[in-house]
Formats: structure tokens, sequence, C-alpha cells
């Protein structure tokens, strides 16, 4: 088995914690998984720590504050390149993502993939739990983002998604701008410029059990202003 690890930035997700490192071991036992936690209120990161304390495949990465989606998965892409992880997920904790379809992502480098997405916009693929304008929002942004970006990937802003190290060490982290959903974007945009190959596999989304979405108004217009400033820096040479 290649050296997997999975990792899942958390805020206030204690309820959620347990049940989802609980479904990834049933799934992929020999997996480990770093919980990176922006100081939750509700005492997740210290939930973290009891846990790795008794098992050493959960370690825990505790930050100082709320500090985005794409600064936890670029501190943790760090992380797991200094400890030489062959694959390196993104999964949400909030059990949106099913860890079912793990052994899916892994065959899908055993057949030659550089970066392997969850895909919700192909066959096979769907989400469960939405409304029509959550639907609309989702589907329209990643067809924005496909238009603009000249990309045939289906399912741009998905969040559950892998890499073979090679892609990460290859895309220049340090110049990634990206936070929110356009954080997604942006590293599957880099990883095609630099010739990675890329695979869409199907998945079924759930909406969270538990707590709060982070969407934000804040995060949907960063998305919109950043595609164009992608392709600009393409055309430039910059990506």
């Amino acid at each position: 088995m290649m050296k997997t690890l999975i990792v899942t930035p958390t805020y206030d997700e204690r309820e959620n914690l347990a049940p989802f490192l609980d479904g990834v071991f049933a799934v992929v036992p020999d997996a480990h998984v770093l919980v990176v936690d922006d100081n939750s209120p509700d005492g997740t990161g210290a939930l973290a720590d009891r846990i790795a304390e008794s098992d050493e495949r959960v370690h825990v990465m505790h930050r100082p504050g709320k500090l985005g989606l794409g600064s936890a998965y670029l501190d943790a892409f760090g992380w797991a390149l200094e400890r030489d992880y062959d694959v390196v997920f993104e999964m949400d904790t909030d059990l949106s993502h099913d860890p079912r379809y793990l052994p899916d992502f892994l065959a899908a480098f055993e057949a030659g993939a550089d970066l392997v997405i969850g895909s919700r916009n192909i066959p096979g693929g769907g989400v469960e739990g939405w409304g029509l304008g959550r639907h609309v929002l989702s589907k329209g942004g990643s067809l924005y983002s496909r238009t603009l970006l000249g990309l045939h990937v289906r399912d741009l802003t998905s969040g559950y998604k892998a890499f073979r190290r090679e892609t990460l060490a290859g895309i220049d982290l340090g110049s990634v701008e990206s936070e929110g959903y356009s954080f997604q974007v942006e590293l599957t945009y880099r990883a095609i410029r630099r010739g990675f190959r890329v695979t869409e596999v199907p998945i079924i989304f759930v909406d969270r059990r538990a707590g709060q979405s982070k969407m934000s108004r804040k995060i949907f217009a960063e998305a919109v202003m950043m595609m164009p400033k992608l392709r600009w820096d393409a055309l430039r040479g910059k990506l």
C-alpha cells in the first residue's frame, strides 16, 4: 500500500471527528490522518489530541486561530512532504466525504493518475441533501471556472481529492494565493498546467450531518474574482 495521509482541517467539528476517523480506518486501516485544527472553540483540537495519544495513525497540527481552508491545506502539505508520504488526501471532517470511495482513489493512482478528484458531476456521482440554490451555486461555479480556464474537469470545486507527492512538489505551493473554494480550482489548474494527469472518480456528496457550513459570501466572491486572475497569470507564464 502507498504511504497515505488524509488531511482534514477542523473548526468546531467535535461531534464529527470520532465518527470520521472510525469511517476512514474501517476502509484504509494503514492510512494516517492529520487533523489541522484552527483553535476550535468547541474543543475539537483537544479531542484530537486525546485520540492521537492512543492511536499512532492520528496526528494533530494546532494553529492559533481560524486562518482559512487554503492555508490549512498548504501547512499540511508541507508537513506531508517532509515525512515522505506517497499520497495525500483532502477530506472534510463533517462526514460529507464518504470514506468508502478511498479505494477508488487509490486504484486511480495505481492506474497512473497524479491528481484524483472525487467528482459529483460525472456518471455515478451526485449530491444528497442540497436545495436548488446550493445545486445552482455549485454547478454554476464549476461551469464558470471550466469555461474561463479552458478545462475539461467536470467538478473543479470538489474538496474531496488526492495528490501524488510528486504533484504537490511540482505545483509551487508557495505561490498559491487562493482560499476557500477557489483554492481547489487553483490547485487543479496548476497541476494541469504542469502536465500532471488528472482523473475524476464518481462520489455521492452528502450534506453535513452536524455543525454549520463554512460557506460565506466572502468565500464565494473570492472564487468569482480569482478565476480571471488565474487565467491572466497563466497567459503571462506565472503559473
